[in-house]
């Protein structure tokens, strides 16, 4: 049974998804952009009856702190930092992990940092290459490196609730269901 908790970790809420026997290997789901761990919300469950299932929400995501962007340096390193914080608070010595979107530069941060603690990898829709980003990614390094107003605008439709639902109900597409 899936549990929900919080974990103070440099006085930032972090909240995440539990389940499983701690007798069990731990697998750590780390998710994507924009979304959280309830986007696990069906596999965790899966998992549980044989591994030890720990879903976080990255600080600004979910039910996890989300403090200003002019007081968080909102940066895979950083957000990295954290989530190796709450592993090591959750004592996880060893771990297997499944990285999707913007969790595999967190997930991958890790497993150089700390490859022996590091069971196998699952990856989806994680790029480890700047060509793997293809050429929609093209326009957003432009915004990247000159964050203007009107390109800022241009993208902001990451951020509708059409895109966001979509996300959660529909996995990347927003505009046809799948079959």
């Amino acid at each position: 049974m899936m549990k929900f908790k919080t974990k103070n970790i440099d006085g930032l809420d972090i909240f995440y998804r539990e389940g499983g026997s701690s007798e069990k290997p731990n697998f750590l789901l780390l998710h994507g952009f924009p979304t959280s761990s309830s986007m696990f919300r069906h596999l965790a469950p899966m998992l549980e009856s044989n591994f030890h299932v720990i879903a976080p929400d990255y600080i600004g995501f979910g039910n996890s702190a989300a403090p200003n962007h002019t007081e968080f340096d909102y940066t895979f390193e950083n957000l990295t930092k954290y989530v190796i914080k709450l592993i090591d608070e959750l004592e996880l010595d060893k771990f297997y992990m499944y990285v999707f979107d913007y969790g595999a530069p967190i997930g991958f941060n890790i497993a150089v940092k700390y490859p022996e603690r590091i069971l196998g990898i699952i990856s989806q829709n994680g790029n480890v290459y700047k060509e793997g980003l293809g050429k929609k990614w093209a326009g957003r390094e432009n915004y990247w490196q000159h964050p203007t107003p009107e390109l800022r605008k241009k993208y902001m439709n990451a951020f509708t609730p059409e895109t966001i639902k979509g996300q959660y109900l529909r996995g990347g597409t927003t505009k046809h269901s799948r079959s």
